[in-house]
């Protein structure tokens, strides 16, 4: 389905293997109710990895990147609750990107999906994007077992706060490409054809990773506030 506003929040990051099952605990009834009580903040997502690392994709949707650079968002990083603190201190290699939505495409959200990681090479960007946001991301939603498409651009440099604190220096995202459907092979084979030396990287393409996901748990802001 199209994201929820011009701006979107993309994390991916581990947790380490004795505090999965309370992580999700806290994500599901904290967590979550707690960011998405924050105005601008429209949707979040959570999907766990089948193949790939890291373990973990989470998406929020947001009304504007100046929702996350709001003073009520900041407040919530800078106040973490007690469980929020204690859940920090298991994250590892945390990717956040403060990230403009560039173009999404599609109707409803599949059970898998498709996380690439890429960084263009500066001469070929307009000429890249051009290409997906033209071609190929307009053409996803009509092909069998694909639902949906998300071009997101790395736009914000988030600002330290007492959360990234606890957890460690977040890495930022350059730019990222999320690919939905309700086939996993069909999002499999699509999103590792453009990530095969014939795919991206014959666009200009200097860096790329590939992780492939499950849909776990989504909430949005209208059922907090209901």
């Amino acid at each position: 389905m199209p994201l929820l506003g011009s701006a979107a929040m993309l994390l991916s990051f581990d947790i380490e293997a004795a505090a999965i099952e309370e992580h999700d605990r806290w994500h599901t009834h904290e967590h979550l109710p707690e960011r998405l009580s924050i105005p601008g903040f429209r949707r979040g997502t959570r999907w766990i990895s089948t193949a790939g690392d890291p373990r973990y994709m989470v998406l929020y949707e947001v009304d504007s990147l100046e929702t996350l650079a709001s003073q009520a968002y900041l407040a919530r990083l800078n106040n973490p609750t007690p469980w929020t603190q204690r859940m920090m201190l298991h994250y590892r290699g945390m990717n956040r990107g403060l990230c403009a939505v560039l173009g999404s495409f599609g109707f409803g959200q599949g059970g898998a999906a498709a996380l690439i990681h890429f960084s263009p090479e500066t001469s070929s960007t307009s000429q890249l994007n051009s290409w997906l946001l033209e071609d190929a991301l307009p053409a996803i939603p009509g092909l069998a077992g694909l639902g949906s498409a998300h071009l997101l651009q790395g736009a914000q440099v988030a600002a330290m706060t007492n959360e990234q604190r606890i957890r460690g220096a977040d890495r930022g995202v350059d730019s990222a490409l999320i690919i939905t459907g309700y086939d996993e092979e069909a999002v499999t084979a699509y999103a590792g054809g453009l990530c095969t030396a014939h795919g991206l990287p014959s666009r200009g393409v200097e860096a790329l990773t590939c992780a492939f996901y499950r849909y776990a748990y989504s909430l949005a802001a209208a059922e907090v506030d209901a």
